[in-house]
Formats: structure tokens, C-alpha cells, sequence
């Protein structure tokens, strides 16, 4: 296999510079021994502002997909709908029952979000969806906390610096609230 990617990434560098070529094959690669792309199913399309670094920032589009029926929910979030945009953050949705039963209130506070308060907002929309499925989409992300990792670029250059950002609204919670999420 090794070869092969040699051979190929050597007749791509001296005949082509056309990248489609050698993601196909990747692609193809990928699929004969894994079965799917790991990036498949992030089809669930949302867009939200975000406060980064104390500033409120976005709209972010974030597209998620499901892979716990807890729920436990990741997306991958850009700042455009540009099929080259670079990823911007990468939010993990828990549910309630797992992050307050597993997460200090202090750390929640800090890095948390409750996604009951922050889609009550109306701040965030779930798109490409006929209104019935997105609610359902809304109503069942209402039962999570979010957590949000934001990475910085210098240029065109990931640094390796990342921040936790906000959902725009959050406030810390007292105890009572954070243990009685249930009541939500």
C-alpha cells in the first residue's frame, strides 16, 4: 500500500497539480478498509454566534452528527459554507444527565453551556431542514450541554493555541439549577 501511495503521489506531483485527483483516492482508500469516512454523517447544519475571547463572533455554521443516543453530539464548525473553509471549532453536545452527574459546577461554568438557554434565545438556526424535523433537531439538543473549542490561526496557519468558547448568553449557574437540570 505504501508503494502505491508513493507511486501516486509521484505522477500527481509531476503530472498534475490537481488535488481531486488524490482525494478521490484516498477517499477510495479509506472506504475499502474502513467501510465509511469518519466525516460522513456530519449532515445536521446549524448556525450560531459563538463568544470568542470575550467578543461575540460568527454566525458559525456547525455541522453535527449523532454518535450516542445519550445524546452525545459533535460538530465540526466553519466560519463559511465555502467548500474550502478551514475549521474554526469543534463543539462536543452531552447530554444534561452525563455533564452535570460528571462535571463540577465550577468547571461547567467555565467552559460549559446550557443549550436550553442558548436555543431559547432564538440565536440559533437549524437549516436545511422542513420546520417540523428542525425542531426536533432543536428540541432534543435542548436536553445537552455544549462545549466549545475554538483554534487559532496565524494567516493561513494553525498555531496550536485553542480557547473554550461561549454560547452568546450564557451565565454561570447556581447549584440548585445546574443539579436540577431535569426540570428543563
Amino acid at each position: 500500500m505504501q508503494l502505491t501511495v508513493l507511486l501516486l503521489w509521484s505522477n500527481f506531483v509531476h503530472r498534475q497539480r490537481d488535488f481531486s485527483s488524490l482525494e478521490r483516492y484516498f477517499t477510495a482508500l479509506r472506504r475499502k478498509h474502513y467501510g465509511r469516512e469518519t466525516a460522513e454523517g456530519y449532515t445536521v447544519h446549524v448556525l450560531a454566534p459563538h463568544v470568542v475571547d470575550g467578543k461575540q463572533m460568527g454566525p458559525y455554521h456547525h455541522y453535527c452528527k449523532v454518535l450516542a443516543p445519550d445524546p452525545v453530539i459533535q460538530c465540526l464548525i466553519y466560519e463559511s459554507t465555502e467548500p474550502n473553509a478551514r475549521l474554526s471549532q469543534v463543539e462536543f453536545i452531552v447530554a444534561k444527565e452525563l455533564t452535570r452527574n460528571q462535571v463540577s459546577l465550577k468547571d461547567w461554568n467555565k467552559s460549559w453551556h446550557d443549550h436550553t438557554i442558548e436555543i431559547a434565545s432564538g440565536r440559533v438556526q437549524v437549516l436545511d431542514l422542513p420546520p417540523d424535523k428542525a425542531k426536533e433537531v432543536s428540541d432534543l439538543v435542548s436536553t445537552t450541554d455544549g462545549l466549545i473549542v475554538h483554534f487559532y490561526y496565524d494567516s493561513q496557519l494553525p498555531n496550536g493555541r485553542t480557547s473554550v468558547a461561549q454560547a452568546v448568553g450564557h451565565k454561570p449557574m447556581k447549584e440548585a439549577a445546574f443539579k436540577n437540570y431535569a426540570a428543563k
